[in-house]
Protein backbone atom coordinates (compact mmCIF):
# COMPACT_ATOMS: atom_id res chain seq x y z
CA UNK A 1 0.00 0.00 0.00
CA UNK A 2 0.90 3.12 -0.95
CA UNK A 3 2.79 5.31 2.07
CA UNK A 4 -0.04 8.50 1.47
CA UNK A 5 -2.61 5.89 1.43
CA UNK A 6 -1.59 4.50 4.97
CA UNK A 7 -1.20 8.21 6.21
CA UNK A 8 -5.06 8.62 4.85
CA UNK A 9 -6.08 5.67 6.80
CA UNK A 10 -4.90 6.70 10.28
CA UNK A 11 -6.26 10.08 9.71
CA UNK A 12 -9.63 8.28 9.39
CA UNK A 13 -9.24 5.99 12.33
CA UNK A 14 -8.78 8.87 14.12
CA UNK A 15 -11.91 10.60 12.96
CA UNK A 16 -13.87 7.48 13.67
CA UNK A 17 -12.40 7.41 17.48
CA UNK A 18 -13.44 10.73 18.06
CA UNK A 19 -17.17 9.70 16.98
CA UNK A 20 -17.33 10.62 13.20
CA UNK A 21 -17.61 8.34 9.97
CA UNK A 22 -14.60 8.40 7.24
CA UNK A 23 -13.05 6.25 4.98
CA UNK A 24 -10.73 7.12 1.89
CA UNK A 25 -12.11 7.41 -1.27
CA UNK A 26 -11.82 4.84 -3.72
CA UNK A 27 -8.59 3.14 -2.49
CA UNK A 28 -7.77 0.66 -4.89
CA UNK A 29 -8.26 4.12 -7.66
CA UNK A 30 -6.22 6.71 -5.86
CA UNK A 31 -3.66 4.22 -5.41
CA UNK A 32 -3.23 4.01 -9.24
CA UNK A 33 -3.21 7.64 -9.68
CA UNK A 34 -0.27 7.71 -6.94
CA UNK A 35 1.62 5.56 -9.10
CA UNK A 36 1.95 8.25 -11.81
CA UNK A 37 1.26 11.09 -9.27
CA UNK A 38 3.47 13.92 -7.85
CA UNK A 39 3.25 15.46 -5.41
CA UNK A 40 0.91 12.80 -3.77
CA UNK A 41 -2.45 13.51 -3.04
CA UNK A 42 -5.27 11.84 -1.31
CA UNK A 43 -9.04 12.25 -0.79
CA UNK A 44 -10.89 11.83 2.38
CA UNK A 45 -14.47 11.54 2.84
CA UNK A 46 -15.99 12.39 6.29
CA UNK A 47 -18.70 13.23 8.59
CA UNK A 48 -17.50 16.51 10.27
CA UNK A 49 -17.84 20.02 8.60
CA UNK A 50 -14.75 22.30 9.22
CA UNK A 51 -15.47 23.53 12.24
CA UNK A 52 -16.25 19.86 13.45
CA UNK A 53 -12.76 18.91 11.47
CA UNK A 54 -10.44 21.79 13.14
CA UNK A 55 -11.73 21.04 16.39
CA UNK A 56 -9.14 17.75 15.78
CA UNK A 57 -6.62 19.07 13.41
CA UNK A 58 -6.04 22.74 13.77
CA UNK A 59 -3.69 22.42 11.11
CA UNK A 60 -6.14 21.84 8.65
CA UNK A 61 -7.40 24.79 6.06
CA UNK A 62 -10.67 25.84 4.61
CA UNK A 63 -11.08 25.79 0.98
CA UNK A 64 -12.63 28.26 -1.16
CA UNK A 65 -15.89 28.40 -1.53
CA UNK A 66 -15.89 27.45 -5.48
CA UNK A 67 -13.83 24.39 -4.52
CA UNK A 68 -15.80 21.01 -4.73
CA UNK A 69 -13.64 19.83 -1.05
CA UNK A 70 -14.27 21.49 1.95
CA UNK A 71 -11.18 21.68 3.72
CA UNK A 72 -7.75 20.44 2.64
CA UNK A 73 -4.06 19.12 4.86
CA UNK A 74 -0.48 18.77 4.58
CA UNK A 75 0.51 15.70 6.27
CA UNK A 76 4.44 15.51 5.68
CA UNK A 77 4.45 15.36 1.93
CA UNK A 78 0.55 14.13 1.22
CA UNK A 79 -1.55 16.92 0.74
CA UNK A 80 -5.24 15.37 1.71
CA UNK A 81 -8.79 16.92 0.87
CA UNK A 82 -11.26 16.73 2.64
CA UNK A 83 -15.16 16.02 1.04
CA UNK A 84 -18.37 15.70 3.04
CA UNK A 85 -19.62 12.38 3.72
CA UNK A 86 -23.35 11.64 2.14
CA UNK A 87 -25.42 12.12 5.28
CA UNK A 88 -29.22 12.74 3.80
CA UNK A 89 -31.81 10.67 4.60
CA UNK A 90 -33.29 11.11 1.18
CA UNK A 91 -30.28 10.06 -1.20
CA UNK A 92 -29.76 6.86 -3.04
CA UNK A 93 -27.92 4.01 -0.47
CA UNK A 94 -24.70 4.14 -2.44
CA UNK A 95 -24.41 7.83 -2.37
CA UNK A 96 -23.21 7.28 1.49
CA UNK A 97 -19.84 5.62 -0.10
CA UNK A 98 -18.23 8.44 -2.23
CA UNK A 99 -16.26 6.77 -5.08
CA UNK A 100 -14.87 9.24 -7.13
CA UNK A 101 -14.23 13.13 -6.76
CA UNK A 102 -13.80 15.80 -8.82
CA UNK A 103 -9.86 16.02 -8.66
CA UNK A 104 -9.77 12.35 -8.71
CA UNK A 105 -11.35 12.34 -11.99
CA UNK A 106 -9.57 15.40 -13.29
CA UNK A 107 -6.51 13.01 -12.37
CA UNK A 108 -7.47 10.74 -14.53
CA UNK A 109 -6.20 10.62 -18.44
CA UNK A 110 -8.98 10.70 -20.90
CA UNK A 111 -8.09 7.42 -21.52
CA UNK A 112 -8.60 6.27 -18.19
CA UNK A 113 -11.82 7.94 -18.29
CA UNK A 114 -13.19 6.12 -21.15
CA UNK A 115 -12.42 2.93 -19.72
CA UNK A 116 -13.78 3.04 -16.15
CA UNK A 117 -17.10 4.30 -17.98
CA UNK A 118 -16.81 7.86 -16.23
CA UNK A 119 -18.55 11.04 -17.03
CA UNK A 120 -19.26 14.53 -15.45
CA UNK A 121 -19.38 14.60 -12.06
CA UNK A 122 -21.78 16.31 -10.48
CA UNK A 123 -20.16 18.02 -7.01
CA UNK A 124 -22.60 17.01 -3.74
CA UNK A 125 -24.18 20.31 -2.96
CA UNK A 126 -25.28 20.75 0.97
CA UNK A 127 -29.00 21.40 1.53
CA UNK A 128 -28.55 23.88 4.23
CA UNK A 129 -29.09 26.67 1.44
CA UNK A 130 -32.90 25.59 -0.07
CA UNK A 131 -31.05 26.87 -3.48
CA UNK A 132 -28.27 24.51 -3.55
CA UNK A 133 -28.39 21.84 -6.14
CA UNK A 134 -30.05 24.53 -8.50
CA UNK A 135 -29.08 26.28 -11.50
CA UNK A 136 -30.39 29.02 -10.68
CA UNK A 137 -30.99 32.35 -8.44
CA UNK A 138 -33.79 33.42 -6.29
CA UNK A 139 -34.35 36.91 -7.52
CA UNK A 140 -34.66 35.11 -11.10
CA UNK A 141 -37.00 32.25 -10.49
CA UNK A 142 -40.02 34.11 -12.19
CA UNK A 143 -37.91 34.45 -15.14
CA UNK A 144 -36.17 31.28 -15.72
CA UNK A 145 -37.10 27.38 -16.19
CA UNK A 146 -36.64 25.53 -13.02
CA UNK A 147 -33.50 23.19 -13.48
CA UNK A 148 -31.30 21.17 -11.55
CA UNK A 149 -27.69 21.55 -11.73
CA UNK A 150 -25.12 19.25 -13.45
CA UNK A 151 -26.70 16.27 -14.75
CA UNK A 152 -29.88 15.97 -13.14
CA UNK A 153 -30.43 12.26 -12.67
CA UNK A 154 -26.81 12.52 -11.02
CA UNK A 155 -27.94 15.53 -8.88
CA UNK A 156 -31.17 13.45 -7.71
CA UNK A 157 -29.43 10.62 -6.58
CA UNK A 158 -27.57 12.95 -4.22
CA UNK A 159 -30.47 14.25 -2.86
CA UNK A 160 -34.14 12.73 -4.14
CA UNK A 161 -36.01 15.63 -1.92
CA UNK A 162 -34.69 17.68 -4.32
CA UNK A 163 -37.30 16.30 -6.74
CA UNK A 164 -40.03 17.26 -4.38
CA UNK A 165 -38.31 20.78 -3.88
CA UNK A 166 -37.90 21.22 -7.98
CA UNK A 167 -42.24 21.02 -8.25
CA UNK A 168 -42.46 23.25 -4.97
CA UNK A 169 -40.34 26.10 -6.72
CA UNK A 170 -42.45 25.33 -10.13
CA UNK A 171 -45.86 25.76 -8.38
CA UNK A 172 -45.03 28.59 -6.39
CA UNK A 173 -43.37 30.74 -8.90
CA UNK A 174 -45.47 29.58 -11.98
CA UNK A 175 -42.57 29.15 -13.80
CA UNK A 176 -42.01 25.78 -16.49
CA UNK A 177 -39.39 22.81 -15.12
CA UNK A 178 -36.33 22.45 -17.80
CA UNK A 179 -37.00 19.47 -19.50
CA UNK A 180 -34.35 17.10 -19.04
CA UNK A 181 -34.65 17.96 -15.14
CA UNK A 182 -38.46 17.45 -15.66
CA UNK A 183 -37.32 13.61 -17.28
CA UNK A 184 -34.76 13.18 -14.18
CA UNK A 185 -37.76 13.69 -11.98
CA UNK A 186 -40.05 11.93 -13.73
CA UNK A 187 -37.98 8.72 -14.12
CA UNK A 188 -37.05 9.14 -10.17
CA UNK A 189 -40.10 8.62 -8.79
CA UNK A 190 -39.95 5.73 -7.69
CA UNK A 191 -37.05 6.37 -5.86
CA UNK A 192 -38.13 9.53 -4.41
CA UNK A 193 -40.71 7.53 -2.45
CA UNK A 194 -38.35 4.92 -1.55
CA UNK A 195 -35.79 7.22 -0.16
CA UNK A 196 -37.36 10.15 0.84
CA UNK A 197 -39.74 9.79 4.10
CA UNK A 198 -43.28 11.47 4.09
CA UNK A 199 -42.57 13.59 6.66
CA UNK A 200 -40.07 15.32 4.51
CA UNK A 201 -42.20 15.46 1.60
CA UNK A 202 -44.63 16.62 3.68
CA UNK A 203 -42.33 19.64 5.17
CA UNK A 204 -41.69 20.44 1.42
CA UNK A 205 -45.12 20.59 0.54
CA UNK A 206 -45.89 22.88 3.75
CA UNK A 207 -43.69 25.57 2.00
CA UNK A 208 -46.02 25.87 -0.96
CA UNK A 209 -48.62 28.52 -0.47
CA UNK A 210 -52.27 28.16 -0.59
CA UNK A 211 -52.80 29.80 -3.82
CA UNK A 212 -50.50 27.53 -5.54
CA UNK A 213 -51.54 24.27 -3.94
CA UNK A 214 -53.64 23.00 -7.01
CA UNK A 215 -50.41 23.12 -9.60
CA UNK A 216 -48.36 21.46 -6.72
CA UNK A 217 -50.80 18.73 -6.70
CA UNK A 218 -50.91 18.62 -10.60
CA UNK A 219 -47.13 18.51 -10.81
CA UNK A 220 -46.84 15.59 -8.20
CA UNK A 221 -49.09 13.36 -10.16
CA UNK A 222 -47.57 14.70 -13.66
CA UNK A 223 -44.33 13.15 -12.24
CA UNK A 224 -45.82 10.22 -10.73
CA UNK A 225 -45.27 10.96 -7.05
CA UNK A 226 -48.95 11.51 -6.09
CA UNK A 227 -49.74 8.14 -6.80
CA UNK A 228 -47.13 6.59 -4.18
CA UNK A 229 -47.97 9.30 -1.76
CA UNK A 230 -51.68 9.49 -1.88
CA UNK A 231 -52.78 6.98 -4.30
CA UNK A 232 -56.54 7.51 -3.25
CA UNK A 233 -56.18 10.99 -4.52
CA UNK A 234 -54.82 10.04 -7.20
CA UNK A 235 -57.31 7.52 -7.88
CA UNK A 236 -59.92 10.09 -8.17
CA UNK A 237 -58.60 10.68 -11.64
CA UNK A 238 -60.91 7.09 -12.51
CA UNK A 239 -63.97 8.69 -11.24
CA UNK A 240 -65.78 9.82 -13.70
CA UNK A 241 -68.16 13.52 -12.86
CA UNK A 242 -69.80 15.41 -15.06
CA UNK A 243 -70.66 19.10 -14.89
CA UNK A 244 -74.07 20.49 -14.03
CA UNK A 245 -74.82 22.12 -16.85
CA UNK A 246 -73.02 20.23 -19.32
CA UNK A 247 -75.22 19.31 -22.43
CA UNK A 248 -71.97 17.55 -24.16
CA UNK A 249 -71.16 14.02 -23.58
CA UNK A 250 -67.59 14.81 -22.41
CA UNK A 251 -67.52 13.63 -18.73
CA UNK A 252 -64.76 15.16 -16.53
CA UNK A 253 -63.67 13.24 -13.13
CA UNK A 254 -63.42 13.88 -9.72
CA UNK A 255 -59.26 14.29 -9.35
CA UNK A 256 -59.76 17.50 -12.05
CA UNK A 257 -62.84 18.69 -10.74
CA UNK A 258 -60.87 18.73 -6.68
CA UNK A 259 -57.80 20.97 -8.69
CA UNK A 260 -60.50 23.39 -9.81
CA UNK A 261 -62.18 23.58 -6.00
CA UNK A 262 -58.54 24.26 -4.70
CA UNK A 263 -57.66 27.03 -7.06
CA UNK A 264 -61.50 28.46 -6.96
CA UNK A 265 -61.66 28.16 -2.65
CA UNK A 266 -58.06 30.30 -2.71
CA UNK A 267 -59.75 33.01 -5.01
CA UNK A 268 -62.19 34.65 -2.24
CA UNK A 269 -61.52 34.91 1.35
CA UNK A 270 -59.09 32.54 2.01
CA UNK A 271 -55.91 33.80 -0.46
CA UNK A 272 -53.53 32.18 2.33
CA UNK A 273 -55.48 29.23 3.68
CA UNK A 274 -53.66 26.21 3.40
CA UNK A 275 -55.58 23.73 5.79
CA UNK A 276 -58.57 24.76 3.90
CA UNK A 277 -57.38 24.56 0.81
CA UNK A 278 -55.93 20.77 1.70
CA UNK A 279 -59.10 20.54 2.87
CA UNK A 280 -60.52 20.92 -0.32
CA UNK A 281 -57.85 18.47 -1.74
CA UNK A 282 -59.39 15.49 0.19
CA UNK A 283 -63.23 16.78 0.23
CA UNK A 284 -64.50 14.44 -2.41
CA UNK A 285 -62.01 11.74 -1.38
CA UNK A 286 -65.02 8.93 -0.42
CA UNK A 287 -66.28 9.43 -4.20
CA UNK A 288 -63.77 6.75 -4.86
CA UNK A 289 -65.17 4.43 -2.15
CA UNK A 290 -68.94 5.63 -2.58
CA UNK A 291 -69.14 5.57 -6.54
CA UNK A 292 -72.03 3.42 -7.72
CA UNK A 293 -73.87 3.18 -11.33
CA UNK A 294 -77.30 3.61 -11.62
CA UNK A 295 -79.69 4.24 -13.71
CA UNK A 296 -78.03 5.60 -16.16
CA UNK A 297 -75.81 8.06 -13.78
CA UNK A 298 -73.50 7.91 -11.02
CA UNK A 299 -74.04 8.34 -7.61
CA UNK A 300 -71.84 9.48 -4.37
CA UNK A 301 -74.20 8.93 -1.60
CA UNK A 302 -72.69 9.95 1.69
CA UNK A 303 -69.13 10.56 0.40
CA UNK A 304 -68.52 13.54 2.70
CA UNK A 305 -68.68 11.19 6.19
CA UNK A 306 -66.76 8.07 4.47
CA UNK A 307 -64.53 10.76 3.14
CA UNK A 308 -63.54 11.98 6.50
CA UNK A 309 -62.97 8.89 7.60
CA UNK A 310 -60.45 8.25 5.05
CA UNK A 311 -58.56 11.37 5.17
CA UNK A 312 -58.06 10.49 8.70
CA UNK A 313 -56.27 7.48 7.88
CA UNK A 314 -54.28 9.01 5.09
CA UNK A 315 -53.67 12.55 7.52
CA UNK A 316 -51.79 10.23 9.97
CA UNK A 317 -49.99 8.10 7.64
CA UNK A 318 -48.75 11.41 6.72
CA UNK A 319 -47.48 12.26 9.67
CA UNK A 320 -49.55 15.54 10.76
CA UNK A 321 -50.57 17.21 13.96
CA UNK A 322 -53.60 15.90 15.60
CA UNK A 323 -54.99 19.34 15.64
CA UNK A 324 -54.82 19.95 12.36
CA UNK A 325 -56.42 16.31 11.20
CA UNK A 326 -59.39 17.27 13.17
CA UNK A 327 -59.91 20.60 11.51
CA UNK A 328 -59.67 19.39 7.97
CA UNK A 329 -61.73 16.13 8.85
CA UNK A 330 -64.24 18.03 10.14
CA UNK A 331 -64.50 20.75 7.33
CA UNK A 332 -64.61 17.71 4.69
CA UNK A 333 -67.41 15.68 6.75
CA UNK A 334 -69.74 19.05 6.69
CA UNK A 335 -68.40 20.52 3.07
CA UNK A 336 -72.21 19.13 2.11
CA UNK A 337 -74.26 21.32 4.54
CA UNK A 338 -74.81 24.21 2.95
CA UNK A 339 -75.54 22.55 -0.49
CA UNK A 340 -79.33 21.92 0.83
CA UNK A 341 -81.62 24.94 0.62
CA UNK A 342 -81.96 25.12 4.82
CA UNK A 343 -84.72 26.39 7.17
CA UNK A 344 -84.00 28.95 9.78
CA UNK A 345 -83.85 25.33 12.37
CA UNK A 346 -80.70 24.11 9.51
CA UNK A 347 -79.12 27.65 9.26
CA UNK A 348 -78.99 28.04 13.12
CA UNK A 349 -77.28 24.47 13.49
CA UNK A 350 -74.72 25.25 10.90
CA UNK A 351 -73.77 28.42 12.17
CA UNK A 352 -73.11 26.55 15.49
CA UNK A 353 -70.21 24.41 13.42
CA UNK A 354 -66.69 25.52 13.89
CA UNK A 355 -65.08 27.19 11.06
CA UNK A 356 -68.22 27.77 9.42
CA UNK A 357 -67.28 30.39 7.12
CA UNK A 358 -65.21 27.89 5.71
CA UNK A 359 -67.39 25.85 4.95
CA UNK A 360 -69.42 28.24 2.56
CA UNK A 361 -66.04 28.79 1.02
CA UNK A 362 -66.21 25.61 0.14
CA UNK A 363 -69.89 25.03 -1.13
CA UNK A 364 -69.18 28.28 -3.66
CA UNK A 365 -65.88 26.45 -4.77
CA UNK A 366 -67.60 23.44 -5.38
CA UNK A 367 -70.63 25.37 -6.98
CA UNK A 368 -68.57 27.05 -9.03
CA UNK A 369 -66.25 24.26 -10.25
CA UNK A 370 -69.40 22.15 -11.36
CA UNK A 371 -71.16 25.31 -12.60
CA UNK A 372 -74.24 24.69 -10.96
CA UNK A 373 -76.73 27.16 -9.96
CA UNK A 374 -76.84 29.26 -6.78
CA UNK A 375 -80.38 29.09 -5.75
CA UNK A 376 -79.74 27.07 -2.16
CA UNK A 377 -76.74 29.08 -1.70
CA UNK A 378 -78.13 32.45 -2.23
CA UNK A 379 -81.14 31.29 0.15
CA UNK A 380 -78.81 30.08 2.68
CA UNK A 381 -76.89 32.89 3.16
CA UNK A 382 -79.92 35.34 2.98
CA UNK A 383 -81.11 33.10 6.19
CA UNK A 384 -77.40 33.19 7.62
CA UNK A 385 -78.22 36.68 8.41
CA UNK A 386 -81.40 35.84 10.33
CA UNK A 387 -79.64 32.89 12.09
CA UNK A 388 -78.14 35.87 13.87
CA UNK A 389 -81.50 37.40 15.05
CA UNK A 390 -82.12 35.77 18.45
CA UNK A 391 -85.36 32.91 17.82
CA UNK A 392 -88.19 34.86 19.76
CA UNK A 393 -87.21 37.91 17.55
CA UNK A 394 -88.70 36.21 14.02
CA UNK A 395 -92.03 34.45 15.12
CA UNK A 396 -94.33 35.16 18.38
CA UNK A 397 -95.28 32.80 20.64
CA UNK A 398 -98.72 32.46 19.31
CA UNK A 399 -100.03 32.19 16.27
CA UNK A 400 -102.76 34.02 14.34
CA UNK A 401 -105.13 31.15 15.09
CA UNK A 402 -104.05 30.88 18.37
CA UNK A 403 -104.74 34.65 19.10
CA UNK A 404 -108.55 34.26 17.90
CA UNK A 405 -108.65 31.31 19.79
CA UNK A 406 -107.24 33.06 22.93
CA UNK A 407 -109.23 36.34 22.83
CA UNK A 408 -112.72 35.23 20.94
CA UNK A 409 -111.93 37.42 18.09
CA UNK A 410 -113.15 36.97 14.43
CA UNK A 411 -110.24 37.23 11.49
CA UNK A 412 -109.29 40.61 10.51
CA UNK A 413 -106.77 43.30 10.67
CA UNK A 414 -106.81 43.61 14.83
CA UNK A 415 -105.35 39.89 14.74
CA UNK A 416 -102.22 41.25 12.93
CA UNK A 417 -102.11 44.06 15.31
CA UNK A 418 -101.92 41.69 18.15
CA UNK A 419 -99.42 39.63 16.46
CA UNK A 420 -97.14 42.53 16.19
CA UNK A 421 -97.32 43.91 19.62
CA UNK A 422 -96.69 40.45 20.80
CA UNK A 423 -93.51 40.25 18.93
CA UNK A 424 -92.20 43.41 19.67
CA UNK A 425 -93.34 42.47 23.64
CA UNK A 426 -91.30 39.22 23.21
CA UNK A 427 -88.35 41.42 21.94
CA UNK A 428 -88.68 43.94 24.74
CA UNK A 429 -88.76 41.15 26.83
CA UNK A 430 -92.10 41.51 28.37
CA UNK A 431 -93.01 38.20 27.35
CA UNK A 432 -91.39 35.02 27.76
CA UNK A 433 -93.19 31.69 27.78
CA UNK A 434 -96.35 30.63 26.55
CA UNK A 435 -98.78 31.41 29.41
CA UNK A 436 -97.20 35.16 29.79
CA UNK A 437 -98.00 35.85 25.87
CA UNK A 438 -101.66 34.28 26.57
CA UNK A 439 -102.27 36.75 29.06
CA UNK A 440 -100.73 39.58 26.95
CA UNK A 441 -102.72 38.99 24.08
CA UNK A 442 -105.89 38.62 25.67
CA UNK A 443 -105.35 42.21 27.94
CA UNK A 444 -104.16 44.03 24.70
CA UNK A 445 -107.78 42.90 23.20
CA UNK A 446 -109.61 43.65 26.15
CA UNK A 447 -107.44 47.10 25.96
CA UNK A 448 -108.36 47.99 22.48
CA UNK A 449 -112.09 46.77 22.34
CA UNK A 450 -112.39 48.85 25.72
Amino acid sequence: MHSALKAALAICKNLQRNGFDAHVVNAPLQEKILAHAAPASVDIACEPDFQGLAKIYHEAHEANPTDPFFATMQEEDVLLRFYRLEMSEASQPEMSLLRITPSMLQALSPEDRRKLGLGDFAAQAPLADPYAGFALQPKKLNDEPIRLLGLPDETLRHNYLLAVRTLRFAANFDVPIEPNTWLAIVRSSGRVLDYVPARDIMEEWRLVAAESMHRFVRLMYDAHILQGLIPEVAALSSIPQQKVDSDDNQTGNVFEHTLECMKLYTEHDFHYDWLGTMAMLFHDIGKLFTCEYFDGGYTFFQHHRVGAKVTRKILQRLHFDFEDIDLICHLVANHMRFHFMLTDRGIRKFSALEEYPRLIAMARADIEAREDKYTSFNHNMKYLARAKTPEQMLEPLLNGNEIMKETNLAPGPLVGSIRDALLKAQIAGEVSDRDSAITFVQQYAKNYIG
